[in-house]
This record gives C-alpha cells, sequence and structure tokens, in this order.
C-alpha cells in the first residue's frame, strides 16, 4: 500500500498525480476504520478534506508553514501525513491519539483547536508576529470549514486580516455546511486569471499608467476600479470579502489536488489576506456516509465498516433522549416554548422538536453568543425559549448568559448536554465549568437530574420559573429509577438516613456513586446520611439544617470543585450559625486542570470520583477529623493540617500515574468555618501536568525549527 510509505509530507511530495488517486483511496479506507476500531471518532469531515489536505502538504512546507485547522475535528488526515499512522490505533483512548491537533502529539500541530471559529484571529496573530521575525517569508495558512464560518470570531479575525493587510491564506473548506455561494464555470475561469501573478502584475502596471495620466489620472483610476467591482459582483461573490479587504478566490473543486495546488502556490505570493474557496463534500468515498441527509456520519460510535452505522446505534440515548422527550411532552402542552441551538439540533436532541413545530425551532450557527443574547430577546416577548447546547461551549457566551439573561431575570432555560466529564473528546469537552459560573449569576436556578426521570420532572420545573435556569446533565448512560426515587420543585431528596456521623451530598450523576460509598461505609461500620441535591441554588434550607447536624458533610460533584457546588454548600452550611462555626465539609470535585480524554467512568475513578473513592475519602477525613479534634470546631490549623497530605493523584493520574483510593485525594478539601483550603499538592500536580506537556511541544517545536528548510 502507498499509505504505508507515507511518513511525512515530503514523501507525498513525490507522488505523481496517479499515485495520489490511489493514495487518496487508501486514506479513506483507513480513516473509516480506525473510527470503526476505536468506536468514537470524527468521520465525515476527515473524508471530504483528503484531497484538501494532499495539496496543503505538497504546496506549504509544515511545520516551517503554520497549518491552522478550524474546527480541528478534520484534521485526521493531516496526522496520517504527519507521522501520526501507526498511532491511530489509540484514537480518542486514554494516552492515546487526540481527536484533535495536539501540541504534544507533533510540531505539525499550532492550535489545539476543538472549539469552532477562531482559527483567523489565531492568524492574525501569528502573521504579525512572523512579519517582525528573522524569518518573515513562513506562511500562514488557516483552514476553516465544516460550520466554523457561522461563528462570529471568524468574521472578526476576517475584518482584522483585511484591516492589517496580514499575509494569511485562508482555505475555506465549504462542504455545504458552511458559506456556500454559487459554482459557475466562469467564476472557476475568472479565479485562474485572477491568481496568475502575471496577470496581477499587468493589472499593477495598468492601474499605475492610468494614474500618472495628466489631469484625468485620478477619475479614469477610479473608473477602472468601478469596473473591475462592476465585473465582480456580476459574475462572482467575493463582494463580501473583499469589502472587507480579503481578496477571494473561487470556488475550487476541493477534490482536484492538481488545480488546487496551483491555487494555493498563487495564493501563498500574494502579499496580503487571500480566501480560497473550495468545495468538497463532507463523508466523500463511503456511501453510508454520504447517504447521511442528517450530518454526513459527522461523527460515529463502534460500527461495521462494510456496512456503516445501524440506525439502532446512531439513536439518541441516556439524557439526551430523556430531554427530546420531555421537550415534545412540554411543547406539545406550551405553544410558547421555543427551542434553540448552536449548529447541534441533532446531538442536543432536537430534531424530534424541529420537526414537530419548524416555526419554533431556531438553530443560529455556531454562534453560542448570539443564541443567549436571541433567548433574552425572546423571552421579554414573552415567549419561554429553552437554549439547548453542550456545557463546554455555554462558557464561549458567559458574558451573554450574566449580562442579557441575568442582569434582566429573563426566563431562559439552559439544557447543558455532555456536563462533566466527557470522556473521549478531551480537555476541551468536559463540561466541568458550569457550575462554578453560574452560581456566580444572581438569580439563576441549577438543577442537576441523578436519572432520567428527574432530568423530565427538571425542565418542567424551570420552565415555570420567572427567572433564568439551567439543567446540566452528563454524556453518560441515565440511569432510571421508579416514581418514588423522584423528587420535585425546587426540595433535595433524603436517599439514605445515616446515624450524624457522616453526610454525604450527591449533585447529579454523583449520586450513583455516593451511593455505592454509603454501602461500603455501612460494611464498616459507618452509617452515612445521602441526599440527592437536585438543586444546587437555592439549595433546600432542609437539607442545608440536616447536613449541619453531622459530624462530617461531604460534597461530591463532577464540575470543578475550586468555587463549585461543593463550596457553595459549604459556605451555606457556616451560615446556619451567627459565628459560622461549622463541622468540617470535604468537597470532592474536579480538580483545576485541564483533564486529557479517556473514557469518562475511568478518569472519575482515577480522581477519586467512584464509589470506592468517595469511600476511601471519606474514611481518611474521619480519621483526620478525630486525630486534629475539628468536629464543631473552626480549627483552621486542623483543616490544613487535614488537607495537607493527598494521596490520590488526582489529575497527575490522568496523565498516566496510578491512583489509589486508600487516603484523602486530590480531588478533595476540607473546609470548615473559615470557608474552603486549596489543595496546594492537587494544584502542583495538575500545573506540572500541563506545563510538561508545554514544555515538551516547545522542544519539539525548536527541534522542528532547526532541522526544517528556510
Amino acid at each position: 500500500m502507498l499509505l504505508e510509505t507515507i511518513n511525512g509530507p515530503s514523501d507525498v511530495r513525490k507522488l505523481d498525480y496517479d499515485q495520489l488517486t490511489v493514495l487518496a483511496a487508501e486514506i479513506r479506507q483507513f480513516v473509516v476504520e480506525a473510527v470503526s476500531s476505536a468506536q468514537s471518532g470524527h468521520l465525515g469531515s476527515n473524508l471530504g478534506v483528503v484531497e484538501l489536505t494532499l495539496a496543503l502538504h505538497r504546496v506549504f512546507d509544515s511545520p516551517r508553514d503554520y497549518l491552522i485547522w478550524d474546527t480541528g475535528h478534520q484534521a485526521y488526515v493531516h496526522k496520517i501525513l504527519t507521522g501520526r499512522r501507526e498511532l491511530f490505533g489509540t484514537l480518542r483512548q486514554a494516552g492515546g491519539l487526540s481527536g484533535y491537533p495536539s501540541r504534544a502529539e507533533s510540531v505539525h500541530d499550532w492550535v489545539e483547536n476543538s472549539h469552532a471559529s477562531t482559527a483567523l484571529c489565531y492568524a492574525h496573530g501569528i502573521a504579525a508576529a512572523v512579519k517582525r521575525s528573522n524569518n518573515p517569508g513562513r506562511r500562514v495558512v488557516a483552514i476553516i470549514g465544516d460550520g466554523a464560518l457561522t461563528g462570529g470570531m471568524a468574521y472578526e479575525g476576517l475584518n482584522n486580516l483585511g484591516h492589517s493587510g496580514s499575509r494569511v491564506v485562508v482555505i475555506l473548506n465549504d462542504n455545504g455546511r458552511s458559506y456556500a455561494p454559487t459554482v459557475s464555470k466562469l467564476s472557476e475561469s475568472l479565479t485562474k486569471l485572477r491568481l496568475h501573478p502575471g496577470v496581477s502584475s499587468a493589472r499593477r502596471r495598468i492601474e499605475t499608467a492610468v494614474k500618472d495620466l495628466p489631469k484625468v489620472g485620478n477619475l479614469a483610476y477610479s473608473s477602472l476600479q468601478g469596473l473591475y467591482s462592476a465585473v465582480r459582483e456580476v459574475i462572482e461573490p467575493p463582494v463580501f470579502f473583499e469589502t472587507l479587504g480579503v481578496r477571494y478566490v473561487g470556488p475550487l473543486d476541493g477534490h482536484d489536488i492538481a488545480g488546487m495546488e496551483q491555487a494555493f502556490r498563487q495564493a501563498a505570493a500574494y502579499d496580503g489576506p487571500i480566501v480560497v474557496h473550495v468545495i468538497t463534500q463532507k463523508g466523500r468515498g463511503y456511501k453510508p456516509a454520504e447517504d447521511d441527509e442528517e450530518k454526513c456520519l459527522h461523527d460515529a460510535g463502534g460500527f461495521d465498516p462494510a456496512v456503516g452505522p445501524t440506525p439502532s446505534s446512531r439513536a439518541l440515548k441516556g439524557y439526551t433522549l430523556a430531554f427530546s422527550e420531555a421537550m415534545l411532552e412540554l411543547g406539545a402542552k406550551r405553544d410558547d416554548v421555543v427551542a434553540i441551538t448552536a449548529a447541534m439540533p441533532g446531538p442536543t436532541g432536537l430534531l424530534p422538536f424541529q420537526k414537530r413545530w419548524p416555526e419554533r425551532f431556531f438553530d443560529v450557527g455556531i454562534a453560542e453568543q448570539a443564541a443567549v443574547t436571541s433567548a433574552a430577546g425572546m423571552a421579554m416577548g414573552g415567549l419561554r425559549p429553552v437554549v439547548a447546547v453542550y456545557s463546554t461551549f455555554l462558557t464561549r457566551a458567559f458574558d451573554q448568559l450574566n449580562m442579557d439573561v441575568g442582569l434582566h431575570g429573563l426566563p431562559v432555560v439552559f439544557a447543558l448536554d455532555r456536563a462533566g466529564i466527557t470522556g473521549d473528546d478531551g480537555p476541551s469537552h468536559h463540561g466541568i465549568l458550569d457550575m462554578a459560573l453560574c452560581l456566580k449569576v444572581p438569580g439563576m436556578t441549577i438543577f442537576a437530574p441523578s436519572s432520567a426521570q428527574e432530568l423530565k420532572v427538571m425542565l418542567a420545573s424551570a420552565l415555570e420559573l420567572s427567572g433564568p435556569a439551567v439543567v446540566r446533565y452528563p454524556k453518560t448512560p441515565a440511569r432510571q429509577v421508579p416514581p418514588d426515587q423522584v423528587g420535585s420543585g425546587l426540595s433535595a431528596r433524603l436517599v439514605r438516613r445515616g446515624n450524624g456521623c457522616v453526610c454525604i451530598l450527591a449533585v447529579g450523576k454523583m449520586l450513583e456513586p455516593a451511593e455505592e460509598a454509603a454501602a461500603l461505609l455501612s460494611a464498616e461500620g459507618v452509617e452515612a446520611t445521602v441526599w440527592d441535591v437536585r438543586v444546587v441554588r437555592p439549595l433546600d434550607p432542609k437539607m442545608v439544617a440536616d447536613a449541619g447536624s453531622h459530624d462530617l458533610v461531604v460534597t461530591v460533584e463532577d464540575g470543578v470543585r475550586n468555587g463549585g457546588a461543593g463550596n457553595f454548600i459549604a459556605d451555606a452550611i457556616a451560615d446556619l450559625n451567627p459565628g459560622r462555626e461549622s463541622p468540617p465539609v470535604l468537597n470532592l470535585g474536579i480538580p483545576t486542570a485541564y483533564i486529557p480524554h479517556g473514557k469518562a467512568d475511568r478518569i472519575l475513578g482515577q480522581l477519586g470520583l467512584d464509589g470506592p473513592g468517595i469511600a476511601a475519602s471519606v474514611f481518611r477525613a474521619l480519621e483526620r477529623v478525630s486525630e486534629v479534634g475539628l468536629a464543631g470546631a473552626p480549627s483552621v490549623a486542623g483543616i490544613s493540617e487535614i488537607d495537607a497530605a493527598p494521596a490520590i493523584a488526582g489529575a497527575s493520574a490522568v496523565a498516566g500515574e496510578a491512583a489509589s483510593h486508600d487516603a484523602l485525594g486530590d480531588a478533595g478539601a476540607l473546609s470548615g468555618a473559615s470557608g474552603s483550603v486549596t489543595n496546594d499538592a492537587l494544584g502542583d500536580a495538575g500545573a506540572s501536568a500541563v506545563a510538561g506537556e508545554a514544555a515538551s511541544h516547545d522542544a519539539l517545536r525548536v527541534a522542528g525549527e532547526a532541522v526544517g528548510p528556510r
């Protein structure tokens, strides 16, 4: 196979066009098999960029030239061509190949771009640095597509590129999911004409000569520019780009390697920002993807490559299914309920709602800020909007959440899918910030369902409120429970009554491991009280009062511990007494670190957030409470002593070190009347893991530049 001979971009440049055709087919087969074997991954987008990526690496000299992918999930072929083919057996597995560009993996990856619409701003900044460097001839290339041009930040980047005249080549990968001007042979011919350096040179000479004409030079030059503009507006669609000062060429066939090579070489010679528009087919070369009208198999789980994913494997599951069903039920009952999403109607479960009430469904593209403020406007007008987005993407619209919705106290409901540790997508997609952020928005009600049945009840309750609310739920399978295990309204639910020794307050999906921990504690003679918090804010005063009557309180959440639900609960318990005296509170949650990809339950286990880990943390905390006499006393020194010797590796364990559950873990921190105490050991471990990746990347980058051609 030709593919087995490709170990770097230089190998691709040696091939003739017949060999490239064979290689493209082999790459597509390889990608299909790799995604199938990994049982998860982005498929359709990568099948569509095979020829585009081959042309890029034949024209540009990575890593000397900067290739910036937006979005990063379309970079599988780039990874294959830059020496990582043999790592695809570990795709999206713990410790294995990332599904996005990764600076720790290769000097060919500059930006870990897994949130869309950022590449043009990165390119603007890099180009400014290149211009001032000792090697200003290095090219900056931003490949943007798969919907990324629907995000407002992309247009801000275009505007800055045009204003600054930055020497950047923008490859617009148009696969029907983003900007799509009309394709015509006339436009293709004009593209070749306008790109040709000889024509550009002739145009400059003509313009100079016309401007030098006595008396009428300026008038003649203006007329000439008007003629250029009139012709362009009649026969092609680049007016938008060129109005911003960015030259446009295209559209081109994104599967014609020779044609793209010619365009890329000539675009590289242009002294300013230029957009090269290529048309690609998402899912190309794999019939199941080509036949998928919804998303061209944008992503896929485990499947037989011979037949593709089955309908059952692609069906909604877990909490997303529960949300989808709840929206249909509520939509039928209330005409004022509308749904908003940011380019993700399928993954968020809104397609059935859209199909039934298309006039009540709004997809704003990859524009979360627009989604939130639009929802605010709808609420002002009397509608009850439900904004369905992934937890990680809501962080892009925090200002709008706070100022446009929160400040006005508007009844907007946010349905946050993929909350907590999501797993395979890695640090960019873990939804661990939403509770900490939403707790900073005054008046924001925060629901955290522990089962599919709870989600439906909570969504209905959220729509009855007069102010903003969040319902956050994970990607992992949803627990199914009988009616007697479902709460109501804003009340917490008592799950298990202990003997006053320890009270465990579990948030959302963490109820199940908390119950497991309670069973383990019981087997050792420790009877724990367990509450399903259900509503993080406002907290149920009965639950808070009950927790405050115990010797030790333990909070468990799948969001960041620092500033999260546990800290909020600890503060509420301290407020029970005028002197803010309270029992010690052990907060268990996610450390402040970038958590690598891996299976969600495995990551939680490594962080000590499974049943055995929670039980071990409780045992150790009880030991130290007994040793230093903390029960009922706000001893700051004692609290520090308890928190000083963590043993669970936390974030470091996720990076590959072994974790144990026999001590108070890095995922936890004790607090008393003085509030939460930061776990310094945890911070150092998390920071060092991230710093280590950055350091190794910098070393690789230097090495790459040292050996790369100039």
